[in-house]
């Protein structure tokens, strides 16, 4: 038994949704049976589906605290090539503000009441108790991660966890919150004016033009189908997918025009054009 497998069972034990993490601190994919959401999805994703896999496939809706699953033939494989724990908050009633850099830190400890910290790599988790939407860079280098997502196990941190505040609340819904078409005002032009992706700007990539167009255009009409709220998270989710589809290719995969198609397409649903463009920009990059 490796450790990552120890760790997710202490985890589970205590009640924690677990999952295994591969390199680059990523989930497993989905396999065959179970890809581009065939199956329909797990019972406890948004759109409950009737997917019965048990393999870890869908990501932080695979996190499970079922010892015989932890432990059971169809996971061996990914604990044997696991890189790291993560587990839901949501699914046990918390919030992470993820704080990327020491620049955010320092921005936590003046507007954020104090609460229980875990030291990651570049910068801090700070955990509250309490759940609320996810979104990703509800500020520079801040993520809120809590009901469907999952965040990296680095330890039980360190302090007194509190109860999620409002403020935490309030960045999520300031960023998230779709306004109506008629508020928007935006410099960036509709898509169909935009300089869109073709071959010629994707020398070096090493899939066909019809398979990066389909998966653009699933992934736009993900983000356009967010009409009431999350488009901006969406986006940088879409953006995370896409950028981690060329990860092996030589380059140039022109990139930078398929976010732009994104940030385009983010605002005609009413993101505020910084956002999108920030979210976009942290998914390409997070993808690297």
């Amino acid at each position: 038994m490796n450790t990552h497998l120890q760790t997710a069972l202490t985890l589970g034990a205590r009640g924690v949704p677990v999952l295994p993490l591969r390199a680059g601190k990523v989930p497993f994919g989905n396999c065959p049976d179970c890809r581009d959401n065939a199956c329909g999805g797990r019972p406890n994703m948004k759109t409950p589906g009737p997917c019965a896999c048990p393999r870890p496939c869908h990501a932080w809706a695979a996190a499970t605290t079922n010892r015989a699953v932890l432990t059971g033939r169809p996971w061996e494989r990914a604990w044997a090539q696991a890189q790291a724990v993560a587990y839901h908050p949501g699914g046990v009633g918390l919030t992470v503000v993820d704080l990327d850099h020491a620049d955010a830190v320092a921005w936590a400890r003046r507007e954020l009441p104090a609460t229980r910290a875990v030291v990651t790599t570049r910068g801090e988790h700070w955990l509250y108790r309490g759940t609320t939407h996810s979104a990703n860079a509800v500020r520079e280098s801040v993520d809120i991660k809590s009901t469907m997502v999952y965040a990296r196990w680095l330890g039980p941190g360190a302090g007194t966890m509190t109860r999620l505040p409002d403020v935490v609340r309030a960045l999520v819904e300031r960023e998230e919150t779709t306004p109506a078409r008629a508020e928007v005002v935006s410099s960036v032009p509709s898509a169909p004016g935009r300089a869109e992706w073709d071959r010629s700007v994707a020398t070096g990539c090493r899939h066909t033009e019809r398979y990066v167009r389909t998966g653009l255009e699933r992934g736009l009409a993900l983000v356009r189908a967010r009409t009431e709220s999350g488009a901006g998270s969406q986006a940088f989710g879409v953006a995370q997918f896409l950028a981690k589809q060329h990860a092996t290719c030589p380059g140039p995969c022109g990139l930078d025009l398929l976010g732009q198609q994104l940030i385009a397409t983010a605002v005609s649903v009413g993101v505020p054009e910084s956002y999108a463009s920030r979210a976009v920009t942290n998914g390409l990059a997070g993808a690297a």
